[in-house]
Parts: C-alpha cells; sequence; structure tokens
C-alpha cells in the first residue's frame, strides 16, 4: 500500500538468530537471500547473484516464473492437505501424467528423495520375501553414489565422513565400483533384490553411467531376479535434455525414484514402478502422512507438464551443450576435465574448489561442489546462452586468480 514501509532485517541479525536456534548442520556463506527473479538470486544487502545452483537441482523453472506462480496461487485455493486416508484429484492427476511420460504403471508419491529411496528399498526387499527367498535381502550399490541420508538410503552412499558417525547401518549392502561389469558380475547374485545406480552420478562428481554397463546391470539384474532401480532424484525430469535419463541408454529400470524438481520447489518425492512390483504393495505395507498431498501435487502437476514439452527439453540439451564447450574454452592448467549431460555439468580442477566457490560470491556467483575438487554446474533448466557467457567469462578470471596464488 501506499506509504507502507516494509521492514527486511539486514543479514547480521538473521545470521545470530540462525546460530543461536537452529541445529548447526550446515556451512551457509555470510549473506542472507530475500527473492529471486528468473536464474537471478538477490540478498538482503540488494546483491545480485546468478545461480547455477537451484536449490541443488530443484529451482528447475528459476524464481518468480509467472506459470508456477499462477500454479501455486491457483493450489492455495483448494485443498492444503487431507491425508492418504481420502482421494484427491490432484495426486491422481500427477500419478497419471507420471505413469504416461514414463515406463511406469504405477506411481507412490512421498515427500522427498531420501524417502523415495527408503521406500524403494522396502519394495525390493517385499518383492524378494514374496518370492518365497528370506535370505534374498542383499543390495548392490556403486563407488560415489549418493542416495539420501535417512539410515537405510545412508547405507547405500559410501562416503565415510556420512556414515562413519551413524554405523551400524541397513545390513545386506554391498558397494562395488561404479561402471565397472566386471565387478557387477561378481557381486550380483541370487541373494540379490535390488541394484540401486544413478544414470548420472550427482553428488559423486558428475560421472554418467555407461550404456553397456547400464545394460550388463539390467541382464544380471533379470538373470538373478533382482530389481534394477534407477535412482533419477538429481539427473530425471528434463535435467540431462531428455525428461528422463535412463532415455540416454535405452535402459529400463523396474523401479525410479524422483524428487528435486517435481513440484517446483515444494518438498515432494516419488517411486516409479512396474505393475509386477506394484503387485507385491498391499494396504498397510508402506505409508506417509504427507506424501502427494493436494496442493504440492498440483502444482508437480504444472511442473511436470512444462518440463516434458518438446521445447523445454531441447533448450535444455542445446544450452547445456553450449555451457560444456565454453567451460572446455577455458585456459586454464586448473581445469581436469569437463563433463556432464545437459544441464548437469561437472569442471574437475586439480585443486579444492571451496576458495573459488567464496570467490564466486564476490563476483555474483552463486555455485556449489560435487566433492572437494568438483564445481556442479546444475542451474535453473530456464538459464540461456548469454548467462552461460556471463559465467564463462567471470569463472575465467578468478580461476586465473587462483591460479596465481596457487604458483606464488
Amino acid at each position: 500500500m501506499k506509504g507502507e514501509q516494509v521492514v527486511v532485517m539486514t543479514a547480521n541479525p538473521i545470521i545470530e538468530l540462525e546460530q543461536d536456534h537452529l541445529v548447526q548442520s550446515y556451512k551457509r556463506p555470510p549473506f542472507v537471500l530475500t527473492h529471486g527473479k528468473g536464474v537471478t538470486l538477490f540478498d538482503s544487502n540488494g546483491n545480485a547473484y546468478t545461480d547455477w545452483v537451484a536449490g541443488i537441482a530443484v529451482n528447475a523453472l528459476g524464481y518468480a516464473d509467472p506459470g508456477l506462480n499462477h500454479a501455486l496461487q491457483e493450489a492455495a485455493g483448494g485443498l492444503i492437505h487431507t491425508s492418504n486416508l481420502y482421494y484427491t484429484a490432484p495426486q491422481a492427476e500427477l500419478a497419471a501424467m507420471l505413469v504416461e511420460k514414463s515406463f511406469a504403471d504405477r506411481v507412490f508419491l512421498s515427500n522427498s528423495g531420501t524417502e523415495a529411496n527408503e521406500g524403494a528399498i522396502k519394495f525390493a526387499r517385499k518383492v524378494a520375501k514374496d518370492s518365497g527367498q528370506p535370505d534374498k535381502t542383499k543390495i548392490v550399490a556403486f563407488s560415489h553414489a549418493f542416495h539420501g541420508r535417512t539410515m537405510g538410503s545412508l547405507a547405500l552412499t559410501p562416503k565415510e565422513k556420512y556414515q562413519a558417525p551413524f554405523q551400524p547401518l541397513l545390513p545386506d549392502v554391498e558397494i562395488i565400483e561404479f561402471n565397472d561389469i566386471a565387478a557387477a558380475e561378481s557381486a550380483i547374485d541370487d541373494r540379490t533384490c535390488a541394484v540401486f545406480v544413478e544414470p548420472v552420478q550427482g553428488e559423486g562428481g558428475i560421472h554418467a553411467a555407461a550404456t553397456e554397463f547400464l545394460q550388463a546391470l539390467r541382464r544380471l539384474c533379470d538373470q538373478h531376479n533382482a530389481l534394477l532401480i534407477f535412482d533419477e532424484i538429481q539427473c530425471g525430469l528434463g535435467r540431462t535434455g531428455t525428461l528422463w535419463a535412463y532415455e540416454h541408454s535405452g535402459v529400463i529400470p523396474d523401479i525410479m525414484t524422483l524428487a528435486k524438481p517435481l513440484a517446483g520447489g515444494l518438498p515432494a518425492g516419488a517411486i516409479l514402478t512396474t505393475e509386477e512390483v506394484a503387485s507385491h504393495i498391499h494396504p498397510g505395507d508402506h505409508g506417509t502422512t504427507f506424501g502427494g498431498g493436494p496442493f504440492v501435487t498440483s502444482v508437480a502437476c504444472y511442473v511436470v507438464d512444462r518440463i516434458s514439452q518438446p521445447e523445454f527439453l531441447e533448450h535444455v540439451a542445446e544450452v547445456g551443450n553450449y555451457l560444456m564447450d565454453r567451460l572446455s574454452e577455458i585456459n586454464s592448467p586448473l581445469i581436469v576435465d569437463v563433463r556432464g549431460r545437459g544441464l548437469m555439468v561437472g569442471l574437475e580442477l586439480s585443486v579444492d574448489v571451496s576458495a573459488i566457490i567464496t570467490a564466486g560470491y564476490e563476483h555474483g556467483l552463486l555455485m556449489v561442489n560435487a566433492g572437494t575438487n568438483i564445481i556442479r554446474f546444475v542451474p535453473p533448466l530456464i538459464v540461456d546462452k548469454p548467462q552461460v557467457d556471463t559465467l564463462v567469462e567471470t569463472l575465467t578470471a578468478i580461476l586465473a586468480e587462483q591460479g596465481e596464488q596457487t604458483n606464488g
């Protein structure tokens, strides 16, 4: 209203409030984000940042998107929550949309990626139990994987820092080398109920699974009556330039887990399954209070429809290729490799990237790592070539400065 003054807290009191009251499980840079537009975020001091993180591959449509805002407003006019005791239209419509656009026959809706993976573990164990083999409990996962931080999914995430404080974890998990067919042939046997794999590893450093490797996993799972489970929580739903990352190989899983971009920033996850798997899950076998709520699923319907449009996916593939080409042009002795698919790109360096990410804040860039020496670029899927050019120009200067400091 005219004459009204908007009071905005400055950064320091907010940071102090956080440090006094929140569990200190995160390290954050010393600014407070307040709003965004397109692929740009702003802090409480008015500084602008081009966002190459997207809330860790979540905000696929960026910020203040008119279509997403309309979907949110429309959803808010309906039901917020009913629980899964009752039918609601948005939940059924989202499930039908995901089935129509994927290999799946049925969907279970959850609140997050780690919840989706926990559910997939339960589904696999239930299918195996129903086969009359009580000792068919082994799960095979891979080096550098990231499947979540709850106790089951954490057991599939072989990083000492994440696992050590919380052991013992879920038993009967075997971790083998990613993209190693011989290792898979040795590990996957008749005691295996499931094989979990990311078609493109995110947290582990932006490593794509080779087509031959995924084909071998499919063959071995069929041979030993195990479920092949694709974790597309980060690499799915448009991120790699196709709607699903499995499309690059043509290998079809039995279960696929989704989350991050599914509801445009609202918490949502999903387990997509074949009819064969779903036929083993009965009332009482799994549940969630909030998963599939009408508000979230209404927004998710808009997001999935928008991202699945051919022209949208073509844009992701085109700009993703441009991003990799431009990053490859940077002349820096610190660069080891550039790799990725679509707008999921890793820049591997010969040094710890934390100082480079910190320097990015001073130059108006938000970036995130994937391990110690890899910068992970997972921007909003609406990012365009001029923003790529600005990134490369700025990053070139930062790397030159870091290189001088390293040599000095």
